[in-house]
């Protein structure tokens, strides 16, 4: 009688397994708790510097007086806050696209590839709420699509989609 052969197709595995490193996932879209975090901080921040204008120069931002009643908007403060804005981000979100409270938080705008933003698409993702506030209606309408779409799975709001930018973890 001859003695039964192994068959090597049911041995165990001769070579060694090591875990492999798992591959980069790529970007990762900052959490909606972060953004929001961010979006506060820059408006302390904002505010801050604001209050501190108020102090040291007779323009006082919290007056009603020179608003228009329909749009509600003060071209004299509207000027101020956008100033204000690029002091205080201008240089973080050319060279880093980030804001004081995105750097904070170490989240940043970005393309959907990766690449940096460019200065021309950072003005139209902070100019278009800019813009809504000259009505105050627009205003409440596009705050209102631009705030609910962040629910979506890709986490990226009406400024984002129009910009072409993602908000993601550094």
């Amino acid at each position: 009688m001859d003695q039964p052969t192994h068959d090597a197709r049911y041995a165990p595995p001769q070579a060694t397994v090591a875990d492999v490193a798992e591959q980069d996932q790529g970007l990762q879209p900052a959490s909606r708790v972060e953004r929001l975090g961010a979006a506060i901080l820059d408006t302390v921040f904002q505010s801050l510097v604001l209050w501190v204008v108020s102090l040291l120069t007779p323009y006082n931002p919290w007056d009603p007086q020179g608003r228009d009643a329909w749009s509600g908007a003060d071209p004299l403060s509207m000027a101020v806050g956008v100033v204000i804005f690029i002091l205080l981000n201008g240089y973080l979100l050319a060279t880093r696209g980030q804001t004081i409270g995105k750097a904070l938080l170490k989240i940043r705008i970005t393309r959907p590839s990766g690449e940096p933003v460019s200065i021309g698409r950072l003005a139209l993702r902070y100019g278009l709420g800019f813009a809504a506030s000259f009505m105050m209606v627009v205003l409440w309408v596009y705050s209102l699509i631009d705030c609910l779409m962040i629910f979506r799975k890709s986490r990226r709001c009406l400024h984002d989609q129009i910009a072409g930018t993602v908000v993601v973890k550094v």
